[in-house]
């Protein structure tokens, strides 16, 4: 089947040719009929198998009565909603929507957080048919009412399954009860679960369910290994197969944001082109990193999972998983950034031993072993252990500046320091030690103070009166106004 067959009107179709599309996927067969028909879509696929032009074209067909020249706010209400879990997924779906709408007269916006809202309300203000947005960054607009959904026609939710990890669903469900009630509908996520299909109770009448894959199946197209190694030789054997293949880019996922840019960093100084990616950099850096990995400037991005979701690398060859992920399903996630549209790709997992029993979680999900393969030319006793190294302070919880513990043990134990006595209120008067005859002390004897003399008495007892009443500072006079001192004769 060609495009040229699913009924889509000559400008998308010019579009879709200009972009280099010519077959549709399994999705986009199936989907694009079921929503140029107006009917609401339950529709999962596998990631990577094309289904943002599953949604975006018929959308765009449906819009096509709507579409105008006009500069009037007023003729370009909101007319579609398309809510993304992630920032990177709203501004892939957003570069989709202008791709295949450039020779229609259609407005689109895409509007997310960690970003300056005043451009984006400038740009709601002027009207857009189209609205591509994270959750609680639309909220804000609609909090700021420089948004309105009364128009609304067709509201779509991509990546479902992530909105529910994420913890947007009751932003979803706020948005929805927004919403006019006779609308289209669509929901698409990789991932089925039981509360995706309570959120698809709610939100769709009569849905049309479309699975081209097997639920949580992955790509035939993607080959897997792994390579059982120790934690703190990991990154050792990730930089042996960077330098295996120096050519490659690869996109490795990390578990933490703090190890995500560690990893990049100590990648950095062993002399690899990488940058990372995570949650706590802005939105510019996170742009900057990945438009740096797309042109080829970075050959390696070390990411946590933000980047699962959302990214659209071309020919992206290979994935390593420096660490396992803690739930089985962003596995597949992972590896779907390669092996796309039908492509080959690879995927790698570095696996320590307490990382198996997440390991026998990802197998059970996909429902195969994955093959175990051994590095031959790499010699893990050839490094030092992570926690030996110099310079890695608070890696393992330690302290220091930047040594380890046996550089620290080569200087020696440390002498007992000795503290000065603390001085008391009243100054210790000196006391003869008892001697004996001889001249010398008599250690067999229990030590007695020798009996102050008079003067010594009075000295210690005059100290001890100055101590424990101490002087009173002088009273300040106060206005007779206030209740202080009579008033002068």
């Amino acid at each position: 089947m060609k495009f040229d067959e699913l009924g889509l009107a000559p400008e998308i179709l010019r579009a879709v040719h200009d972009a280099g599309y010519t077959d549709p996927t399994p999705i986009q067969q199936q989907a694009i009929p079921v929503v140029l028909q107006g009917l609401d879509l339950m529709g999962g696929a596998q990631t990577g198998t094309g289904k943002t032009a599953g949604f975006v074209l018929p959308m765009l067909q449906r819009l096509l009565r709507h579409a105008n020249a006009s500069s009037s706010p007023a003729r370009h209400p909101v007319r579609a909603l398309i809510l993304t879990p992630t920032r990177e997924l709203a501004m892939q779906v957003h570069e989709s929507v202008k791709t295949y709408s450039k020779h229609v007269p259609l407005r689109s916006v895409c509007v997310f957080g960690g970003v300056d809202i005043k451009p984006q309300t400038a740009e709601l203000k002027e009207g857009r048919e189209i609205v591509v947005a994270t959750p609680g960054r639309l909220l804000d607009h609609v909090q700021q009412k420089s948004v309105h959904f009364s128009q609304v026609e067709v509201v779509i939710l991509d990546e479902a399954d992530r909105m529910l990890d994420m913890g947007f669903i009751p932003d979803i469900k706020r948005i929805l009860a927004m919403l006019p009630k006779e609308r289209q509908s669509l929901l698409f996520s990789a991932t089925f679960s039981e509360e995706i299909k309570k959120l698809a109770d709610v939100m769709l009448k009569s849905p049309q369910l479309i699975e081209v894959a097997r639920r949580n199946t992955v790509s035939e197209t993607i080959t897997h290994r792994l390579h059982m190694v120790a934690s703190d030789h990991k990154r050792h054997l990730l930089l042996h197969l960077l330098k295996r293949s120096p050519d490659m880019q690869v996109l490795v996922f990390v578990g933490t944001k703090f190890g995500t840019s560690r990893l990049a960093s100590w990648l950095e100084r062993q002399g690899v082109n990488a940058d990372a990616i995570h949650g706590d950099k802005s939105q510019q850096q996170r742009t900057e990193a990945l438009e740096a990995f797309k042109s080829g400037k970075a050959r390696v991005l070390v990411a946590t999972d933000v980047a699962a979701r959302g990214l659209d690398i071309d020919d992206l060859p290979h994935v390593i998983n420096y660490e396992l992920p803690h739930t089985a399903e962003d596995y597949i996630h992972r590896i779907g950034r390669t092996g796309r549209a039908g492509k080959k790709g690879d995927a790698t997992s570095l696996v320590a031993p307490e990382e198996k029993f997440r390991l026998a979680d990802i197998e059970k999900l996909i429902k195969f072993k994955i093959e175990q393969e051994e590095v031959a030319d790499f010699d893990v006793h050839a490094f030092p252990a992570e926690r030996e190294e110099r310079g890695e302070r608070g890696e393992r919880g330690g302290r220091g500046h930047g040594h380890s513990h046996r550089e620290r043990e080569r200087h020696g134990p440390k002498a007992p320091v000795r503290l000065p006595e603390t001085s008391a209120h009243v100054p210790s008067v000196p006391r003869p030690p008892k001697v004996v005859a001889g001249g010398g002390f008599d250690a067999s004897q229990p030590y007695e103070p020798a009996p102050l003399s008079a003067e010594a008495a009075a000295r210690a007892a005059q100290s001890s009166d100055r101590a424990e009443a101490p002087p009173r500072k002088p009273l300040r006079p106060v206005a007779a106004l206030l209740g202080g001192l009579g008033k002068k004769q």
